[in-house]
Order: structure tokens, then sequence, then C-alpha cells
């Protein structure tokens, strides 16, 4: 009976699995056959596009219970006919999956279309960064590098609402139409708006520590915050209001409207009154507030406020649209005001920033010396800076008052007044005032030529009392100014500006450990053990490093403290290594150093001859005998143009090629022979600290010659012994013109004196403005060959 049985078993089991098989292939093969994407999406095949979208199928919007299935088989049927490739391939062979090859049966591929959608994260096709953003998200999407060059800046500027999200990210479909009703209304507003995508940038999302999707964050002055509520248009807009400053707009009434427009003075800011029928200040305010709180204060009125109606009808203002007021130091009366019902963010930011300044600000911190009197630049106007060198007593004011009359009365574009207070900025006015405290108001005219400090400027004459002599004085050396720009005569480097409205040092440190404690307590709060694992580290690291010193402290005894060996002694400096430390760090250039070759026969050609199209190589003359004493002062005098592509700086010993100076001269002897130059003067002149710049393309020289300015300090006699006049002849000499025969001051110079205009000399050469002597060719270098070069 027993083997009877055993011996049924392995008949039966095969035809039963058979049958089965059968069945279950059957089955599949009408399951795949049921599959039919233009059956699905309701479309012919003959048709371009389909006409449902998966959206209309997702379970959030459809509450049919098979809307789960149905909105997996209509995206990837959209997937599928999307694809021009696929849909082919499906029209050939029924091939569903791009990885299957092609003829294989439909049942595999159904089989394949699961499995993507469990592993694969990108068979959709749309367009990338997921369907669920399908209203213009490109141009928010935020990278890495994008997010640390320009947004981390500018959040000093403005606030950001940033959406973290991903591609199946199913939750973010729900927020979706309240963050795009959020953006619309915000970002007219001035918010920026940002999304990052978590699977293209894990940079950013860790920098930002976003770990969650969907996740909404606020940026404000580079500090990140996260939004914990109900995803609301008024919450959102609230979250925004939140992260803003406190104070940034101040409630103004009849009773303290006078002491706002009259603190000008101590916040050295404008003021800007914004009239309205709201009760709230205005986000759009506080924004605008916001972007512009380091230049001008704001203050907002309700008009419906019955404290208000004398400050309402001292300025007449009306109550049927909002009305924007800005005071400078006339308090009674605005110097710009506009009206309007539909108050729109760029109107308010031309409004405010073309009234940023004072009509004579103060000059309080380094930023705002760089505002008011830029740096020279070659390719636009120059700008002058008129300042008022005074004090803070009262005694100084109706100087002050006279000063800010005359700059009233004659404001031009290319002129700047502004005032500075001795006792604050005392390194600015010892380099303008030579070390000398003013005691009577000084005014000086200057401007800026680089970046590193250096300035020319001069002194007016007879102080400021803000008489009419004063002011007659002052208007005539302005006009003297615009006529000719080598009115400013002398030079000097300008020290960065002290920050008279820094904070103490206190203050900046319980703002900082406010802002970290409120940030440990948002974290604590809201964040998860994965967010605060950095912070906890970093705290109990810091406990473990503080007991632990402590208690080995505790337990240690006295007598077990080594003596420490005493150091030894530095040796002291020698003065000629801090003189040279001193010089090369007050100056931030890009090397501390000037290259400057010998003209030789082998680098002559090479250096001149054929030098590029558009260089210039300026040469210094130079004689054993002054070889080191010159060529230090002429590093020192071009060291600020060395970063100059197109400059060369060589030198050209005289005792090696005497004779190439005198030929130079003879080959444009036309020239030199109309400003007065003879060929006997060819072998007596020293021609020791002459410098040319020569255009080896073009062929043209500029010459300078030293002139003796009357500085040298040995000579007790120097500055009276010539008139303003005579200066001015000696300065023009530089641009190329020779001088006369029987100057014998001019040519008994000494060799530290030589160069001592040739800054100025340089600048004329970059403005273009030197005139220029043309060779027929350049002469040879070599002695004993006399015939010019013919090569160019």
């Amino acid at each position: 009976m027993a083997s009877s049985r055993a011996n049924r078993h392995p008949r039966t089991c095969p035809a039963s699995l058979a049958i089965f098989l059968l069945i279950l292939t059957v089955q599949l093969v009408k399951t795949a056959s049921e599959y039919d994407p233009y059956k699905i999406l309701g479309v012919s095949r003959s048709a371009m596009t389909d006409t449902r979208s998966p959206r209309q199928s997702h379970p959030d919007k459809n509450k049919d219970p098979k809307a789960e299935d149905m909105f997996i088989k209509v995206s990837k049927s959209y997937e599928i006919l999307s694809n021009e490739e696929r849909r082919s391939n499906f029209d050939r062979y029924g091939q569903m999956d791009e990885n299957q090859p092609f003829g294989q049966s439909q049942h595999h591929g159904f089989r394949g279309f699961h499995n993507s959608f469990y592993f694969d994260e990108s068979f959709f096709h749309f367009p990338r960064y997921s369907m669920s953003r399908d209203f213009a998200d490109s141009k928010y999407l935020l990278h890495h590098a994008q997010f640390n060059s320009d947004i981390l800046p500018d959040s000093h500027k403005r606030p950001y609402l940033i959406k973290a999200t991903s591609e199946w990210c199913f939750a973010c479909i729900h927020i979706e139409p309240v963050w795009k009703e959020t953006v619309q209304e915000l970002e007219p507003l001035g918010v920026g708006i940002g999304i990052v995508d978590l699977g293209y940038e894990r940079r950013l999302a860790n920098q930002l520590g976003a770990h969650r999707v969907p996740s909404i964050i606020g940026l404000v002055n580079g500090r990140v915050t996260f939004f914990n509520q109900a995803v609301v248009r008024e919450h959102l807009r609230q979250f925004i209001e939140d992260l803003l400053p406190q104070k940034l707009v101040e409630k103004i009434t009849d009773d303290n409207y006078l002491g706002f427009l009259d603190s000008w003075h101590a916040e050295n800011k404008p003021s800007v009154l914004l009239f309205d029928q709201v009760p709230v200040v205005p986000l759009l305010y506080k924004l605008t507030a916001f972007a512009f709180r380091d230049y001008v204060r704001f203050g907002y009125v309700d008009q419906g406020d019955t404290h208000n109606t004398r400050l309402l009808r001292q300025f007449n203002i009306n109550t049927y649209a909002p009305t924007m007021l800005l005071f400078k130091e006339d308090t009674e009366k605005p110097v710009d005001i506009i009206q309007a019902r539909g108050m729109k963010r760029q109107i308010m930011d031309e409004f405010v920033s073309n009234n940023k300044f004072l009509q004579v600000p103060r000059l309080v911190n380094q930023q705002l010396f760089d505002e008011l009197c830029p740096v020279k630049q070659f390719h636009r106007r120059r700008k002058y800076c008129v300042l008022l060198i005074t004090g803070e007593d009262q005694a100084f004011l109706p100087g002050n008052k006279a000063f800010l009359d005359f700059a009233t009365a004659n404001r031009k574009e290319v002129l700047r007044f502004a005032y500075v207070y001795q006792r604050q900025q005392q390194p600015l006015c010892q380099a303008l005032l030579h070390n000398q405290a003013a005691h009577s108001p000084q005014v000086v005219i200057l401007e800026r030529r680089s970046q590193a400090g250096k300035a020319l400027y001069r002194s007016v004459s007879g102080g400021w009392n803000g008489s009419e002599e004063d002011k007659y004085r002052l208007h005539e050396q302005l006009e003297l100014l615009q006529k000719d720009p080598t009115y400013l005569s002398s030079d000097a480097t300008l020290p960065e500006l002290n920050n008279e409205m820094a904070p103490m040092f206190i203050i900046q440190w319980m703002n900082a450990a406010y802002d970290y404690i409120l940030q440990i307590y948002d974290d604590l709060l809201y964040s998860n053990w994965r967010e605060m694992m950095p912070i906890l580290s970093l705290i109990f690291s810091a406990l473990f490093i503080l007991f632990g010193t402590v208690i080995i402290q505790a337990f240690s005894e006295p007598g077990e403290s080594k003596p420490q060996k005493p150091k030894p002694k530095e040796q002291p400096q020698s003065e000629d290594d801090a003189s040279s430390r001193a010089s090369t760090s007050s100056r931030p250039p890009k090397k501390d150093f000037v290259e400057v070759t010998e003209l030789t026969d082998i680098t002559y050609t090479s250096n001149l001859v054929k030098l590029r199209p558009g260089h210039i190589n300026v040469v210094l003359v130079l004689t054993n005998a002054s070889k080191t004493a010159l060529l230090r002062k002429f590093a020192k005098e071009v060291f600020s143009f060395s970063g100059t592509q197109t400059l060369h700086f060589s030198f050209l010993n005289a005792d090696k090629h005497r004779h190439w100076m005198a030929s130079l001269l003879r080959s444009t002897s036309d020239a030199m022979q109309s400003e007065g130059y003879s060929d006997e003067d060819e072998e007596s002149l020293d021609y020791s600290g002459h410098v040319l710049a020569l255009n080896g393309h073009k062929k043209y020289f500029c010459l300078f010659r030293p002139v003796f300015t009357g500085d040298d300090p040995n000579d007790s006699s120097s500055e009276t012994s010539f008139s303003s006049d005579s200066r001015r002849k000696s300065h023009s000499r530089e641009d190329g013109a020779v001088p006369r025969r029987g100057s014998s001051r001019a040519t008994s110079i000494e060799v530290h004196h030589k160069l001592d205009r040739l800054g100025l000399w340089m600048e004329r050469l970059m403005e273009g403005t030197l005139p220029r002597l043309r060779v027929p060719a350049w002469p040879f270098l070599n002695e004993s060959t006399n015939n010019p070069s013919t090569e160019s």
C-alpha cells in the first residue's frame, strides 16, 4: 500500500505543476495584454499627444479606491507615449521597459515596470526635477556655488524663502498650490525665492541642514530658520515677517516726530516717513527698510490715528493715497516726495536709493568714504571730495552750518561734500594736515587715486570760518580745479577710517550669544536628533575638556609641575628690517616687488624693437654711481602701476651705453629744438634720472626729466624761494619738455630728489595726456654701431 502511494507521487506532481504554470502564464499574458497605454490615456495610436495627466489620477486628488493603481498605470503610460523611441518600441514589439531587449513578451515588460517603479528614480522622463513642480520652477533652482556666491550675501539685503524637495516627494504635491500662491504674493514685494532638490544638490542640502522633504527654510542675514507650522499662505507671510530684525520701522505720532527727524545729526542718515491708512506697518515697507537700513531711517504714520492730526496738517498729506516724504538736514521741508495708490517695490527702491546720503554727510567709516569719494577710474569722470575737518563742540556749529549752505548752493556731479571730526578720525586728519593739529576748521580738496589709499589733495589756505570771504575763496579754488586737474599738488597715503558706528565688543558678544542660544532652542524644539548631533557633540566635547582639565588639576600635586625654561630673548630687529617691513605691509598689491630688467644687447630687441603692440617699456637711465639710489626710488614710484599687464619696467646703464640717449634725442632733433634744446647739450647733460616710456611698435616715446621741486628738507629756504608759478612751470616740464640752458638749480639736483614727481608723470602716461616724440627708427644699443635699427 505504501509502495503504491510512493509510486503514484512522481506521476501526479509534474502534471499538476505543468497545469499550474500554464494557468499562471495565461493569466500573466492576459494581464499584460490588458495593459494598453493608449486605452489607459484614452488616445488613438495616431494621436501626437496624450490628453490625460498623471496629476488627475493622483490619490490625493481622486478619492476613488482604485485611484492608486490607476495613478501608476497612467504615469507609466505617459512615460511610454511621451518618448518617441519608447513609443515606437511599444508599437512594434509591445515593449514597455527600455532596458529590455526588443521582441520580448509583454509580461516581462510589465514585470520590469513594477521593478522600475520601486527602484528606478528616473523612469518618468518628465522635465527634470519631478512632476510635482509644474510652474516655472527652473528659474528658482539653487546650486551650491550660486548659493554661497550670490544668495548668502544678498540675504543681508532681503529675506529668502527656500523650499527643499525631491523627485519622489508625493507630499510636495499637497503644498504646491499654497507655495505657488505665496511665491506670487511675496516675490513682487522683494522676497527672494529658491528651490533645492535634495537628490541633485546634496552638498547644499547638508549646508542648509535640510534632511526631510518637503521643508521650507527662511534665510535672513545668512542665518537659516526652518518653518514648522501648517503650510498656509498667511503663516508663510508671517514667517517671513518674523525673520526680519525688530525696530526696522518706528511708529511716528505728533509727540515723537520732531525727535525722529532731528536725529539725522547723531545717526548721520536721512529720514523717510510713510503715511498710510492701515494701522500696522505694511510688509512692503518693512522689506524696503531692511534693504536700506544702513543708509536711511524709516518711520510709519497711521493716518487713521487721532494722535497724528497735527502731523498730517503740517505736511499737507493727502489721506486717499500712501505718501512717502524724505527729509535730510532740513526737518521742516522734505527734499523729495512720492504719492501713489499702488505703491510698488521698484518705485520705493528708486526713491530711497536716489537719496541715500545727507547733503553733507559725516565720514564715519571706510564704506561710506568709498561710496562718497570713489577711487578714480580711467573710463570715468573725476570725482573730487571737498572735506571739512572740524570739531564736535558748539563753537564749530556756525562754521559747519555755513559749509552746509555752501554745499547746497554749489552741488555738481564731480563734487562731493563731506565733513569729519578730527578727534574721531585722527589718522586721516594727520595724513592730510602733516601731523599738525588744526586749531580752526580746515577745508581739503582731494581725489583718491588707488585702493591702497593714495590720494592727491590741496588744502584751502586761510582755514574755514564760514565767512563770505571763505566761501568766495573756496569757490574760486574749485573753479581752478575743474579747469586744471594738476591743481592738486600734494599726495599722501590715506589710512583706513575708524568705524564710529560699530557697537562695543561686549554688545557684539551678547548679540552673537543670543543668536546661538536662539538657534539651539529652535533645533531642540523642532529638529530631529540627526540634525542635533553636531551641536550636541560640540557641547559634550567642550564639557569633557573643561571637567577633565579641572579633575586633572585637582588631583595633581603642586610639586609635580615642572618649572618652565625661560625663552631665549629675541634679537632686536635692525632699523632697515623694520622700515622694509613697514613699507611692504602698507600696500596690498598682488606682489610686493617690481620686476626691473636691464636693457642689454640680449634683451634690447625683445624689450623694445619687437615689443608687442599696445605694450610700453618704462626705462630708467642711471649710472654706476647712482644705480642703487635711483632703482630704489624708481621701484617706489612705479609700485602702484606694477599690476598693469601692458607695462614693463627696465633700466639702462648710461656708463655702458653712453651714446644711446644722444642718438635717440638726435633722431627727434626737430621736436627737441622747438623746446630750446641744442646739439651742444648732448655731451654735457647728465642723463641719470631720466625716464622714457618707449612704445616699440608705434616708434614713439615720452620723456621725463628730473626737475627741482623745492621739497628738499635740508634746504630751509626751498619753500619760499620758488613761487607757485615757477612750480607749475617745473611741473609742466615733466611732460617731455626740456629745461632751458642756464637753469642751474634744475641741473644740480641730488640723486634722491630726481624722481620726486615720477608718480604724477606715470598717471598722465596712463591717461594718455603726455606729448609723444616720434622716431624714424630705434638706434642700436651697441656703441660701435652708428646706424639706427630698422626693425619694427
